[in-house]
């Protein structure tokens, strides 16, 4: 009777256990359904970060990189020579410097002024002279007691004069006497010192390379290196995109303003020229760019995908898909063909899915986690 009782025992205490297993799996696997239905949700920190691009199906186009680099714009740029012979007491700017119109740059010591007023009220007078004679030819030449060339010579002796009346004025608007024998040099123009060749004590003569120059920089020109074998990609107008080593990521728009159509003899490259604001005053004077020039596009079209989206993984190509900040999706592409903006897919989307540009890596990650 014991051993039927043990043996009932036993029958219960296995049964006990076996429920509380079987409720134990249900449990984990719950808890597992509940964990695989999580929905990976972007924060306001993340999205605050977070570049949402937009698909759109786009003619297959080829692209031509061109190397160059930023230079001064030359139309801008003001180099100040002296006229004057003296001594430089003082220089009040550096390298680089922002000056006004009108700033006092430096104080140099000459008698050399007063010469330059003087030249000038001497060409002040030779143009009345010569503009009198100028007159008088044309009146004789229409009663025939002169000739037209000797009417012309002094229509040059005129234009010449005034030409150098001008130069002396604009020299004098740059100078200002603070004392016998003393005066201070003047910024001709607001802009940026870019080079510099004046310092404390120097002796300066009219043979000296410029003191200073002067540039806003709100426009740049890129120069662009082009070989031979791309010359019939080329042309004026053609619009460009331009990226610098300094910012990588930031693409700048502009077109093919000038086509100079004789070879560098030290790069053997034609020079092509692209002129682009810069108001940020990011495109810095002797960065090197490439520039992406359109070379053609095909009949064929395909989604194209910024090559910012793409996350490469296990030798695959993925992008993530964003419908909402709680509805994003890995998705495998397979290119078609590609240039330097843009991959061209196989795969079509629907249209409200677009594609995460930036943090796509890290967005990629905690989906696949």
């Amino acid at each position: 009777m014991m051993n039927k009782r043990l043996t009932y025992y036993v029958i219960l205490a296995g049964m006990a256990v076996s429920a509380c297993a079987g409720s134990t799996s249900e449990n984990a696997s719950d808890e597992q359904q509940a964990d695989s239905t999580q929905v990976y949700c972007l924060d306001d920190q993340l999205r605050s970060s977070t570049s949402i691009i937009e698909i759109q199906e786009r003619p297959i186009t080829e692209q031509l990189a061109l190397s160059g680099k930023i230079e001064y714009n030359e139309n801008d740029l003001v180099a100040f020579q002296s006229l004057l012979v003296g001594t430089v007491e003082q220089v009040k700017f550096e390298l680089g410097d922002f000056v006004h119109k009108g700033q006092v740059l430096a104080t140099v010591k000459s008698n050399e002024i007063q010469d330059l007023v003087q030249q000038r009220r001497s060409y002040q007078s030779q143009i009345q002279v010569l503009e009198n004679q100028v007159e008088t030819k044309r009146e004789l030449l229409e009663d025939g007691l002169a000739s037209k060339p000797e009417v012309l010579e002094v229509e040059s002796e005129l234009a010449s004069a005034r030409i150098e009346l001008d130069r002396v004025s604009q020299s004098l608007q740059l100078f200002k006497a603070v004392g016998p024998g003393t005066f201070q040099i003047l910024a001709p123009k607001d802009g940026y010192i870019i080079q510099k060749a004046i310092s404390m004590g120097q002796s300066i003569t009219e043979d000296n390379e410029p003191l200073f120059s002067i540039s806003n920089l709100k426009q740049v020109w890129v120069m662009v290196n082009i070989y031979a074998r791309n010359l019939r990609y080329v042309n004026n107008g053609d619009p460009v995109k331009v990226r610098t080593v300094a910012y990588p990521d930031h693409l700048y728009t502009g077109k093919i303003d000038k086509i100079y159509h004789v070879f560098d003899n030290e790069e053997h490259v034609l020079k092509a020229r692209v002129v682009l604001d810069n108001q940020n005053l990011n495109l810095m004077p002797g960065l090197s760019a490439d520039i992406i020039i359109d070379r053609k596009s095909t009949a064929e079209k395909a989604f194209a995908i910024p090559n910012t989206a793409k996350v490469f993984s296990n030798n695959k190509e993925y992008v993530v898909i964003y419908k909402g900040d709680c509805q994003m999706e890995v998705r495998q592409i397979t290119a078609v063909a590609s240039n330097e903006e843009y991959t061209y897919v196989h795969e079509r989307f629907a249209d409200d899915e677009k594609v995460i540009g930036s943090n796509a890596l890290l967005i990629f990650e905690h989906l696949n986690h």
